[in-house]
């Protein structure tokens, strides 16, 4: 199978049609389905379905399934899928190297984000874009709004050059770590919530324990501050914990920042704070052996984004 596949993509006329193509294969991939890929595409659905569809035609093979039991890639479609990681790492590399050999940054960079990062007090996200900006103005820059275990293994298989996301997986030998900063998490409810009105002192880790509570997907389903919290529900992203929070039928952690502006409008309450607060630690991560200078000044800009403690 792998030789006949390896054959089909090897005919494939690789011009700007066919590569547009393959980018949209490999988002749907990375999203895991038609549907989650279309902000990222911005694209329909049907317009995906149809750039799929043409793909398939063109490699005379069959990619993926959709049905009942979702998305699916088949055994041709993860071999295609592996050579597209491959080709598009081959032409950034290649795009990358030729500005390296003019003096200046070029290509491509995929950078890839956890979300709720513009309330963040301690950095300055978009001030370190516009400084990338500054120094790399022809590099055509790529940005993923995911969950931390999808930033991981977009890291890992090459999807991403350059990703930004709480230290929830194993970052490899292979990779360059730096801590930027720590998130500080607290526990909160809603307006309508059973818990919204009880004073602080009158919580008692049985009484959390019997509430329904939001958690994060990328979490293990086990102890946060000494309390066994009862998961009713699981969401990879802030504003889907929010939207949880908001229904007023559960309790969850969200950071602190991004909460301060419902806290003050007096929609969400923090709940027990000198007890149910923990912090989670944020790096950036690229590939250690031979990175491209433009993951590398991205790196730096965002290192130097760090705003000073209050």
């Amino acid at each position: 199978m792998i030789n006949k596949v390896r054959h089909r993509v090897l005919n494939l006329s690789l011009g700007d049609a066919e590569l547009r193509l393959l980018r949209v294969f490999a988002s749907v991939v990375q999203h895991g389905g038609f549907s989650a890929a279309q902000s990222a595409l911005g694209m329909t659905q049907a317009t995906i379905s149809t750039h799929m569809r043409h793909l398939e035609e063109r490699l005379g093979l069959r990619l993926c399934s959709r049905g009942r039991s979702g998305f699916e890639l088949t055994d041709e479609g993860r071999l295609v899928y592996d050579a597209t990681l491959e080709l598009f790492g081959s032409l950034e590399k290649f795009q990358s190297r030729i500005g390296e050999a003019q003096g200046e940054l070029t290509g491509s960079l995929s950078f890839g984000t956890v979300d709720a990062m513009i309330t963040n007090r301690d950095l300055d996200l978009q001030g370190a874009l516009a400084a990338f900006h500054a120094k790399a103005p022809r590099v055509h820059l790529e940005i993923d709004v995911a969950a931390p275990q999808v930033l991981n293994q977009g890291l890992l298989n090459g999807s991403y050059q350059i990703v930004l996301m709480p230290s929830v997986g194993n970052v490899t030998a292979h990779f360059r770590s730096q801590t930027v900063f720590s998130e500080v998490q607290k526990l909160y409810c809603a307006v309508g919530h059973p818990l919204f009105a009880r004073p602080d002192a009158e919580l008692t880790d049985g009484e959390l324990e019997s509430q329904s509570f939001a958690g994060r997907t990328y979490m293990l389903n086990e102890t946060i501050c000494g309390v066994n919290f009862n998961w009713a529900a699981a969401t990879p992203h802030m504003e889907g914990t929010l939207l949880l929070l908001l229904s007023g039928a559960y309790i969850g952690f969200l950071p602190d920042h991004y909460a301060d502006e419902w806290v003050r409008t007096g929609r969400l309450r923090v709940l027990a704070p000198e007890r149910l607060t923990f912090e989670d630690i944020f790096h950036i991560a690229y590939p250690r052996n031979k990175p491209s200078r433009a993951a590398e000044t991205l790196a730096q800009t965002i290192t130097e984004s760090r705003r000073k403690p209050r």
